[in-house]
């Protein structure tokens, strides 16, 4: 396998891209994924008014970084509520991006309305995935749907597992409707991920790897072996549904981020670790991951 990670490694420290590919590239990762949640928050990217220009810059930016963009992540949103035509909209404008960076798989969360039965969620989740598949069709990109962290919210349905993604990609039946599995959302599961693995198979098409402490905790995304997670029970998994896609981290909890923190108006130059030590923070994660890898013998360059 190869190792990848997110551009939102770096959206704490950068609003460019192009950067946070430079710093992920130094990391040692040959592999990224772009997170298209920088852009939708600042609406500027993929969302400027000049974002075909862009989609050739960052292109260009790849290309002489040595770095191949694999998957992306579309933008968080409400995907299923009633005014959801401009949502919509944004999420068509990741898939052309990927079609025209040659991004195969592309992220997108299904979404939940409160006091909505299992079944008329993945209906309305059904109605939301269309149009996205149309679109991607002449790109060849792959949707994948996630499985969330748990939630415990009594008048919401959430789809959290591998039977209820399984379910989802049945449902939408569509050669390019497949999954991503998130490790760190299956560790706030009582089932080991070697057998959820095993109910998506060949369906699994892209990870989110990264750790938090299980149950009712915060999902945290840190980093492996910081958790309670079973990095053991993910790779059998992974094995036995003979996965050949990229180890992608989605590891957020490297360090805690200033909001998060006790305030301290007087003085701020800690609040939030210093870019240098976040550049060597993505170093120590790219080195985490390879040694994960190659403890199975599966580690590719």
């Amino acid at each position: 396998m190869k190792l990848a990670t997110t551009t939102g490694d770096f959206s704490g420290y950068t609003s460019s891209q192009a950067e946070a590919l430079r710093y992920i590239r130094e990391a040692g990762f040959g592999y990224a994924d772009y997170n298209f949640g920088t852009d939708y928050r600042n609406r500027t990217g993929v969302y400027g008014a000049q974002y075909e220009a862009y989609f050739e810059e960052i292109a260009r930016a790849a290309d002489a970084l040595g770095i191949r963009l694999v998957q992306a992540h579309s933008p968080m949103g409400a995907p299923i509520a009633a005014d959801n035509a401009a949502f919509i909209q944004d999420t068509l404008r990741c898939v052309d991006a990927c079609g025209a960076w040659g991004i195969p798989n592309l992220v997108v969360h299904s979404g939940y309305l409160p006091n909505l039965s299992r079944e008329q969620t993945f209906l309305r989740n059904r109605e939301f995935f269309l149009p996205l598949l149309e679109a991607a069709e002449p790109w060849g990109v792959n949707i994948l749907v996630e499985n969330f962290n748990k939630m415990y919210k009594p008048d919401v349905y959430w789809i959290d597992n591998a039977t209820d993604l399984r379910r989802m990609i049945d449902m939408v039946d569509h050669p390019l409707f497949h999954a991503v599995w998130d490790a760190g959302h299956a560790n706030m599961q009582d089932t080991p991920q070697d057998e959820e693995l095993a109910l998506l198979g060949s369906h699994v098409r892209a990870l989110h790897i990264q750790d938090n402490c299980g149950g009712k905790e915060e999902d945290s995304h840190l980093l492996p072996f910081l958790g309670t997670m079973s990095m053991d029970a993910v790779m059998h998994g992974l094995q036995k549904i003979d996965y050949k896609g990229y180890f992608t981290f989605e590891v957020a909890g490297i360090f805690t981020p200033a909001d998060k923190k006790r305030p301290y108006p007087a003085d701020t130059r800690l609040a939030a670790a210093p870019l240098a030590l976040k550049r060597a923070a993505e170093r120590f994660l790219y080195e985490t991951g390879r040694c994960i890898l190659e403890s199975y013998g599966c580690f590719e360059e």
